[in-house]
């Protein structure tokens, strides 16, 4: 059995960074989509729309940063390529979305393809005790649930 620098399995935490470069995948496209719609936006909700969508960019940079450098942690490579992002990622990129509705719509359909990889890496770095992962999932995990409720009541008008 061979560990990393940090006292992990190497194995495991290939297996762990792997499913950590799908989350960062996912992570660029949702980053770009919030992006493009706090630039777009257009309609009577905009200026809390804009800046609800300008708080989710931001976040988003924060996580794909700290996702990024957990791969290096463990001890493997980040992919940084939008080729590579657009060959892994599942959520689709959002172009030219004006509404707000289908906006919000589009945010939530992102975090419903966020939080199945975080808790998939939730249960995986649990197992391995990767704790450094593991709470990095339970915090995206707790914020995401909140926002996506957020988001649906804001639909519910």
């Amino acid at each position: 059995m061979t560990l990393n620098k940090i006292g992990l399995k190497s194995r495991e935490s290939g297996i762990i960074s792997k499913k950590l470069n799908d989350l960062l995948a996912n992570y660029q496209v949702f980053y770009m989509n919030s992006r493009g719609f706090h630039w777009n936006i257009k309609g009577n909700k905009f200026f809390e729309l804009h800046a609800k969508f300008e708080e989710l960019y931001n976040d988003s940079l924060i996580k794909i940063d700290e996702i990024a450098e957990r791969i290096l942690t463990l001890g493997c490579t980040p992919i940084h390529t939008y080729s590579d992002y657009m060959t892994i990622a599942t959520i689709a990129e959002a172009k030219n979305i004006t509404n707000g509705d289908n906006a919000t719509k589009e945010i939530i359909k992102g975090f419903e393809v966020l939080l199945p990889i975080e808790r998939d890496l939730l249960s995986i770095s649990g197992k391995h005790d990767d704790e450094g992962t593991n709470s990095l999932m339970s915090d995206y995990i707790r914020e995401q649930e909140k926002l996506i409720w957020m988001f649906s009541a804001y639909l519910s008008n």
